[in-house]
């Protein structure tokens, strides 16, 4: 391959539309613009949403919901995950280290999701109640 051989390839260059150049070019006079208007002008233009002055549809809908930007610093284990995981003491390093929660997570919830056989101590994370009494059911405890 030589520098002066190098060529895009085909079809990706074309050139621009030359538009207002004459009745013969197909899009002479008003240059694909249509009539008159304000799309017509140099400039005339306006913001994304603009109805004209009519109170745009953004504005007419009620304001609604909410997501917190801390979302992403909580995390959700199941009691499935937690048998599967086979540890005796779990705290979040393991739990980050076994891929079940995020690099990011700070809180740590245990939830009541699924069946619990094995006894696990848990260190530093949360559970719900009904978690918590199934963790406790089979021996294990929370710290």
């Amino acid at each position: 391959m030589e520098l002066n051989g190098i060529k895009p390839a085909a079809g990706a260059k074309h050139a621009k539309r030359r538009v207002g150049r004459g009745i013969g070019s197909g899009i002479g006079k008003t240059a694909g613009r249509g009539h008159k208007g304000q799309k017509s002008r140099a400039g005339g233009f306006h913001k994304v949403g603009f109805e004209g002055g009519q109170m745009p549809l953004q504005r007419r809908l009620p304001k609604r919901g909410f997501k917190s930007h801390l979302l992403k610093f909580n995390a959700e284990v199941t009691l499935t995950a937690l048998e599967q995981l086979g540890l005796a003491e779990v705290d979040v390093l393991a739990l980050k280290q076994a891929g079940l929660v995020g690099q990011l997570a700070k809180v740590v919830k245990i939830v009541k999701t699924g069946e619990l056989t094995k006894a696990v101590k848990l260190t530093g994370v949360g559970a719900t109640a009904g978690a918590k009494a199934a963790i406790e059911a089979v021996g294990g405890s929370i710290a």
